[in-house]
């Protein structure tokens, strides 16, 4: 999107709801970019299996369940 300096005073409330749908707003002075607004925050998913946790044992001959069992063990064996 992009907004003036005019657009900014009165058209704030369409400036909040593109930044809710994380468009970057571009803010125009004279017609020359002045500079950017962007969403404090984008929402990225990350799916299950890239998660770092999931490629640790990788070289690992040991099955899930095994190492789960271990991860859950007690501290002492008695």
């Amino acid at each position: 999107m992009k907004a003036s300096i005019v657009d900014l005073r009165y058209k704030t409330n369409d400036i909040l709801k593109a930044l809710d749908r994380n468009e970057s707003v571009t803010v125009l002075y004279h017609g020359k970019v002045k500079g950017i607004i962007k969403p404090a925050h984008e929402k990225t998913t990350l799916k299950v299996k890239d998660h770092p946790f999931f490629s640790m044992h990788k070289a690992s001959e040991e099955t899930v369940l095994k190492a789960l069992d271990h991860l859950r063990k007690p501290r002492h064996d008695f």
